[in-house]
């Protein structure tokens, strides 16, 4: 236990002493502090109004109340058109005429929209605030209509919208896509990051000058990383998501119980990652290509369930996609930990499965496997010689 410690204690004031790690915390500060708004406000939008009535008025002044869109308004479609080809304005919308005229007899009215699709998100969002403006238009004049036919408001409120909605928000309530992307980004960083420095503690150990130390050495070495990243989770799972507003419900405690199986996982996953490398230039020339695909796996920006069977099973066999998983649902749905047995058990089996695995490899590649084998023929031979 002594030299556990030691090698412990060692390692843990190397990092210290050289605190390269806390390049993840800039690298997140960079990556996140784009989004410190929360959502994306005042989109440019052109409005050509052709009608100039009444309605077509109050369509204008109820696209300035949306907090997404800044609506400008032209006197021509043609200075609109070279705006927005010149990245001035993300969509022109031209209100054509007779458009009061075609409501109020209940006709087909069409909007003519072009927008910039080169940015989906926020094309879709100016796309859902046009959509419910002009429905609520619609709503107040059909309502209008009906109550001058001697409709009374019950009934035109049933026949308007016989089905009530409700929605609850559960995954990142209020906030925005950012918020949505932030734990499998933070999971998938801190995973990476722990998956280099610990390979890289594991192949530097066993390539020393004097020899492969004791296994205990190693034990000591690699959990002297545990204390560094600790403090990480808790910078990034509940200092962070505070300072950019996002919602945070989970404690400090229930983050380092999420933490900590992630970084378990993550070691077993470091020693057949060692196996295989087997020099310290390759963890670089190799795991640096793996953290934008291993964000994808993740299910954070596409549902696990809408990939391939196969893309699945990959996915799965990944600890960060079990470990977004239990911090979104802790730390932004409100789960309790017992609701996330599974996952922490999943992590921590995988992690035992790719240690085992880095075992085996470096048996097989030593030679143990087949004296092992050898020795038990020799002992079985011995035996029937007895007999």
């Amino acid at each position: 236990m002594k030299i556990f410690w030691s090698s412990f204690i060692k390692i843990f004031f190397y990092m210290l002493m050289r605190p390269m790690w806390l390049l993840l915390l800039l690298s997140v500060s960079l990556m996140s502090l784009v989004y410190i708004n929360g959502t994306i406000t005042n989109l440019p939008v052109a409005i050509v109004d052709q009608d100039h009535t009444a309605t077509s008025r109050s369509l204008i002044r109820s696209l300035n109340t949306s907090s997404k869109i800044e609506a400008i308004t032209y006197e021509n479609s043609l200075q609109a058109y070279d705006d927005i080809n010149n990245r001035k304005l993300f969509a022109v919308f031209t209100i054509p005429r007779n458009f009061e005229k075609k409501i109020l007899n209940g006709e087909e009215v069409t909007i003519p929209a072009y927008g910039d699709a080169s940015s989906r998100l926020a094309n879709g969002l100016i796309q859902v605030d046009i959509r419910g403006i002009y429905q609520q238009i619609l709503t107040q004049y059909n309502t209008r209509i009906m109550r001058n036919a001697g409709f009374a408001d019950k009934q035109i409120d049933i026949i308007l919208s016989p089905i009530k909605g409700q929605t609850e928000p559960l995954y990142n309530a209020g906030i925005s896509f950012a918020a949505i992307t932030f734990p499998g980004l933070l999971v998938m960083l801190l995973q990476h990051s722990f998956l280099i420095a610990a390979t890289r503690t594991n192949i530097t150990l066993n390539s020393l000058p004097q020899g492969k130390p004791p296994k205990i050495v190693i034990f000591g070495s690699l959990f002297g990383l545990l204390p560094i990243w600790l403090f990480l989770s808790i910078v990034l799972f509940g200092l962070w998501p505070w300072v950019l507003g996002y919602r945070q419900l989970a404690s400090l405690t229930e983050i380092l119980i999420m933490t900590f199986p992630l970084l378990l996982g993550a070691l077993g996953l470091s020693k057949l990652l060692t196996e295989c490398l087997r020099k310290t230039e390759m963890i670089y020339l190799t795991l640096a290509f793996l953290t934008t695909p291993v964000f994808y796996l993740s299910g954070t920006i596409w549902p696990i369930d809408a990939m391939p069977h196969w893309v699945q099973f990959v996915s799965y066999l990944l600890p960060s996609t079990w470990a977004t998983n239990m911090i979104a649902g802790v730390n932004q749905m409100g789960l309790g930990l017992a609701d996330n047995w599974h996952n922490i058990l999943m992590i921590l089996l995988l992690g035992a499965i790719y240690s085992i695995m880095g075992i085996l490899i470096a048996a097989l590649r030593e030679g143990r496997i087949r004296k092992f084998f050898r020795k038990r023929k020799a002992k079985i031979q011995f035996k029937r010689q007895l007999i």
